[in-house]
């Protein structure tokens, strides 16, 4: 199961209602390092990136308090939350728009001796940078995130949060190399076709 906590704007009205945006990515939107994302070019005119964050369950869970979280983490590696934008306006939720197969690359590995709490996420289309912060700018750090999701939903060891992007996601086309590193977690790229 992944399970996603809102992006930009969503994020910024969900503090301001003091909970996450929760949502989830069905497992068939996984795919690795170095794979193609397919555009789904006769149901969207428009599909964006959004680098982050990825943190790793380790253990059956449910109702983990904040300070408790760390047991819980295997470990953590790079995503992107890949988004047919103008799906995710016009249906008024999210699932279709992010739940395309290929939409959710992850990797290249895990890391598990990461600290979340500071980290570089940057996000590169054909080398040029798009989206550049730190997850101490996140919204909902990750032991907040894994305490709020838990309180909804039992975690199962392999499910996977994605903890939020930074600003400057973007559109875009076939044959873009998106490129996006979490500092001292990895570097994880793709193409679009």
């Amino acid at each position: 199961m992944l399970v996603r906590t809102g992006t930009g704007e969503q994020q910024a009205e969900a503090r301001e209602g003091a909970e996450p945006v929760l949502f989830l990515k069905p497992s068939t939107s996984v795919t690795g390092h170095g794979d193609r994302i397919a555009y789904p070019v006769k149901l969207t005119d428009r599909v964006d990136h959004e680098g982050e964050l990825a943190v790793i369950i380790g253990r059956l869970c449910r109702d983990v308090p904040k300070e408790r979280a760390e047991e819980v983490i295997f470990g953590y590696t790079c995503a992107n939350d890949v988004t047919a934008r103008d799906l995710q306006a016009r249906d008024g939720q999210w699932t279709r728009a992010k739940g395309f197969d290929t939409f959710c690359p992850l990797g290249p590995w895990m890391e598990t001796a990461a600290d979340p709490a500071d980290l570089g996420i940057t996000t590169t289309v054909n080398g040029d940078v798009r989206q550049h912060a730190r997850t101490s700018e996140l919204l909902w750090d990750v032991p907040s995130l894994i305490e709020y999701v838990s309180s909804v939903m039992t975690l199962l060891p392999g499910d996977v949060l994605l903890t939020g992007t930074p600003e400057g996601v973007g559109p875009l086309v076939r044959g873009d190399l998106v490129e996006g590193e979490v500092e001292g977690v990895g570097s994880l790229s793709f193409k679009i076709t």
